[in-house]
């Protein structure tokens, strides 16, 4: 017998598009300039394959129980000390690992963020974390960016008028201060340095969102806005742009009661000890500082590359703020360009790319695009952007 299935009403917050950013083509000759990958030739093999041994044949017995072994204490000692780089001085208990940064993001938004309450973020923006807030009813207001970050005047100025006509202050504002997705800007020091103030004058929570800090080609690392506003700032880090996206590791630090909500919303699970356990096991092994090293000689090769081959293939028909660290190159073309109108013939010609729009909550960014440098070789790199510029021009002239 068939059985007929009626409709079903599935929850409202699940997003109807996609998930963008990837593709599933897989042929080999395909240039994703898409993906917001790492570069996976970088990734330490040899040692993981050691680390995950020395964690099942040393330490599984406890590392595969639901509290773990010594692994996740080793993780937030870790993370504890490398924060210091960026002004950050904490204890462990101000700490929780989570499955990558997408879910302390995703945990932060729920832990604060009630429907139709306020959250303020850069335009443009991450669009995981755009959808993210949307799923908490919450209400999205956009600041724009330039090539010093997020402008924060005009948040102040939002903040004052908000304030005399007795509307809504926001509950959270969301911002990523260093090689920023999809940018690839950074937030200047005086601008986190008046924004800490403003949380704090207008209270309100920062959510810090710093995947690509440890990226930094030229070995500059600014104060995190966290150190300037330590109870009115939810910090965010991982570990895969840093070892490995597949082993969905990131960090949250915060005070005791963002961090107390946090665990409930968590159920009480510890943030999987055994993958705990092989990272804080690699990281005794390896020179992180020549690991990183390699890491940053790499991806800035691929950035002076995607550069010239952008300035061979484009010409002045585009603009762009050249990165100092990250993945991403953010290209602005003429204002009556829409980038939707070739994107599909680039792909069809082998390449994906991701359009503007999806990282505006407003009906903004028609005219740009995102491009990553640091998953494609050299060679995908330099074809890649020939055959965006073909697709480009086919169109355009």
């Amino acid at each position: 017998m068939v059985k007929q299935l009626q409709n079903y009403q599935y929850a409202k917050y699940i997003p109807s598009s996609p998930s963008i950013g990837g593709t599933t083509v897989t042929d080999p000759l395909h240039v994703h300039l898409s993906f917001g990958y790492p570069s996976t030739h970088l990734f330490p093999l040899i040692e993981l394959n050691r680390a995950a041994s020395n964690a099942i044949l040393n330490h599984g017995e406890h590392a595969l129980h639901y509290s773990g072994a010594e692994g996740p204490a080793k993780i937030r000692e870790w993370i504890k000390h490398r924060s210091k780089i960026r002004s950050i001085y904490v204890d462990q208990n101000q700490i929780i690992t989570t499955a990558g940064a997408m879910q302390a993001i995703d945990l932060a938004a729920k832990v604060l963020l009630n429907p139709d309450d306020e959250v303020w973020v850069e335009e443009p923006t991450y669009f995981n974390a755009l959808q993210s807030f949307r799923m908490t009813g919450a209400k999205i207001k956009s600041f724009p960016i330039d090539e010093h970050g997020v402008q924060v005047d005009l948040i102040e100025e939002a903040l004052v008028k908000a304030r005399k006509l007795n509307k809504k202050i926001p509950k959270l504002l969301y911002c990523m201060p260093n090689f920023h997705n999809p940018t690839g800007v950074s937030l200047s020091l005086e601008r986190r340095k008046k924004l800490a103030h403003l949380a704090y004058e207008y209270n309100f929570y920062i959510l810090e969102d710093d995947a690509y800090s440890e990226l930094s080609f030229k070995n500059r690392y600014l104060p995190a806005i966290y150190s300037f506003a330590e109870e009115r700032v939810i910090y965010v880090g991982t570990f895969s742009k840093i070892i490995a996206p597949g082993i969905r590791l990131g960090w949250m630090i915060a005070n005791e009661k963002v961090l107390q909500n946090t665990h409930l919303l968590m159920l009480g699970s510890q943030t999987n000890p055994f993958t705990q356990e092989i990272i804080a096991s690699l990281l005794e092994e390896i020179t992180f500082e020549d690991h990183l090293e390699r890491l940053i000689l790499t991806y800035r090769q691929k950035r002076d590359i995607m550069l010239e081959s952008i300035k061979t293939s484009f010409g002045d028909d585009v603009t762009f703020v050249v990165p100092e660290g990250g993945f991403f190159l953010w290209l602005n073309f003429h204002p009556e360009v829409d980038t939707a109108n070739f994107a599909n013939e680039a792909f069809r010609r082998g390449v994906s790319i991701v359009e503007g729009k999806p990282f505006f909550e407003t009906n903004q960014g028609a005219n740009q695009l995102r491009l990553c440098f640091s998953y494609c070789n050299e060679e995908q790199i330099r074809r890649g952007i020939k055959i965006l510029a073909d697709a480009y021009y086919a169109y355009y002239e």
